[in-house]
């Protein structure tokens, strides 16, 4: 949807400063550098910066996006971390955001990486490899309520207690390893009536120790106010979330944002209690039917965004 998002954050991406510079593009989500690509391409006067707490998609970002030079300064920082990724790039604020959350197809397209259930590859998960902790090292410590919490929680698992029950049943003879094993563990904890309408039944699994793994929901909620509050008035921020923990988070946040906090039946809003904030998109939008066809990952996918329209004297 890199065209849709760039359709939503044009009136952004074209403002112009009191002192003549463009605007500043944040990409929160990096990854290989597609998104950004795109926006460098077709506002040359943006300047640009990429987050991402994955160095290996930092190292193909920079190739990737080379010929656009100092325009984009890189930041290996989790997407919370947008202070930081401001003052490294010497900004007080930015115009234009987009968060693509969620695991990258980048990261599922390597099986070293262990993100994908079809293929036979150990259990890491990791989205910066530096981290220490792996989705084995879940699988193989966490107590069993521990466990089914994470499936339960993160993955919305029906059977999260008879897996964990399973999980930690099986890790007494061997500790888990490798996906292969711990897919085959799902085919048998879960019965054949859910497996055969439920979709793949590792799936459910998968998301919840990924999430785990990386603090998926916490970087969230702790990204989100540091994103809106670093926004620039009249700037604008788009979030694409892929299931619906994310887009929970994201709808509350920007709803609380959106909305006055005056008391209900005031003809006008009390000083200092006016929205910041307004909704550009009408409830989550979702991918066309063309989109889907030409990226089948796209077809979980909400998008919210919202543009700030005033700032609060402190």
């Amino acid at each position: 949807m890199a065209t849709r998002m760039v359709e939503l954050l044009t009136p952004a991406l074209t403002r112009h400063h009191d002192d003549g510079t463009g605007a500043t593009y944040l990409d929160g989500t990096l990854g290989a550098g597609g998104h950004t690509e795109l926006v460098a391409e077709t506002f040359p006067g943006v300047a640009i910066i990429g987050i991402d707490r994955d160095e290996n998609a930092l190292e193909l970002a920079r190739d990737r996006l080379s010929a656009f030079g100092d325009r984009i300064t890189f930041v290996h920082e989790r997407y919370d971390a947008v202070a930081e990724a401001l003052r490294q790039a010497g900004a007080e604020s930015y115009d234009a955001g987009l968060f693509d959350l969620g695991v990258s197809s980048m990261q599922l397209d390597q099986p070293e990486r262990g993100f994908a259930y079809s293929v036979d590859a150990p259990l890491d998960m990791r989205m910066n490899p530096s981290d220490d902790l792996t989705a084995a090292d879940v699988l193989n410590t966490y107590s069993h309520g521990e466990i089914a919490r994470v499936l339960s929680e993160f993955g919305d698992e029906r059977f999260a207690g008879k897996i964990a029950s399973a999980i930690v049943r099986e890790r007494e003879t061997e500790p888990f390893t490798t996906s292969g094993r711990l897919v085959e563990l799902l085919y048998r904890a879960i019965p054949a009536a859910t497996r055969r309408t439920g979709g793949h039944p590792a799936k459910r699994t998968f998301q919840a120790l990924r999430i785990e793994v990386n603090s998926e929901l916490t970087s969230l909620r702790n990204a989100l106010p540091a994103a809106l509050d670093n926004l620039a008035v009249g700037g604008r921020l788009a979030i694409m979330s892929y299931q619906s923990l994310e887009d929970k988070i994201v709808k509350r946040e920007f709803v609380a944002r959106t909305t006055s906090t005056s008391p209900r039946g005031l003809p006008v809003d009390l000083p200092g209690t006016a929205p910041e904030f307004e909704l550009i998109t009408r409830g989550a939008e979702r991918a066309s039917d063309a989109e889907i066809e030409q990226n089948p990952r796209s077809a979980s996918v909400r998008v919210r965004a919202v543009e700030r329209i005033a700032r609060r004297n402190p």
